[in-house]
């Protein structure tokens, strides 16, 4: 099925949002995340804070919402992408990997800048949360099981292991591989071996609820 083009009002919509990104990580960056306020993000994108609050709960979930934006989006589009006859296990593990290990132009110093302060760093991995809702979406028309509860339980839970897997990579210096509890404090945050690695780790546990979800709707 193909999507129809965004109208108008979607893309003024789009523009705004992006607006928003791009001036709260330039602001962040300049004066640092604690000196920049809603009202300041909000005049350098042209809108009032009203208007920015419609799009963004807090100055951190903005900052950190220009690495993130839309990966949750691209996600699920890769998995539809995907052929059928491809296992939808393997079709999550690589739009993920994929969406998490690219970090596009800029990326990577912009998320030096946000891994390493612990307030944007609790608001990128709360963002993990943002996968479920379009993945869910993607997956119940794989299966073509719309009504169930599968294929949120399964989104849920590629969330949550992707979360799990971030936790993992940001690993305050000096602490062992289990500590996560360290992600409160601040200090030197060193990111610890593959991250792609550790995504296709955290997610191979959930590949056999995936297969068994494909052979309840196969005919």
């Amino acid at each position: 099925m193909t999507t129809p083009p965004p109208g108008l009002r979607e893309r003024k919509k789009q523009a705004t949002r992006e607006a928003l990104r791009a001036a709260a990580l330039r602001l962040a960056m300049e004066h640092g995340p604690d000196r920049v306020r809603v009202e300041d993000i909000a005049e350098a994108a042209g809108v009032s804070p009203r208007t920015y609050n419609n799009y963004f709960a807090s100055r951190e979930q903005a900052i950190v919402s220009a690495v993130t934006a839309d990966r949750e989006a691209r996600i699920a589009a890769a998995v539809a992408a995907r052929p059928e006859e491809v296992r939808l296990a393997e079709a999550v593990t690589e739009a993920v990997v994929e969406q998490y290990t690219d970090a596009g132009e800029g990326g990577h110093e912009a998320l030096l800048f946000i891994t390493t302060r612990p307030a944007l760093r609790h608001a990128f991995l709360d963002s993990t949360a943002g996968i479920e809702p379009p993945l869910t979406a993607v997956i119940a028309e794989r299966l073509g099981d719309t009504g169930a509860p599968t294929a949120r339980v399964l989104a849920a839970s590629v969330a949550a292991a992707v979360r799990i897997a971030l936790e993992g990579w940001l690993r305050p210096a000096g602490k062992d591989a289990g500590a996560v509890g360290g992600l409160d404090a601040g200090g030197l945050i060193v990111p610890v071996g593959s991250l792609s690695d550790r995504l296709r780790a955290a997610l191979a546990p959930l590949a056999p609820s995936f297969d068994a979800a494909e052979r309840r709707v196969q005919p």
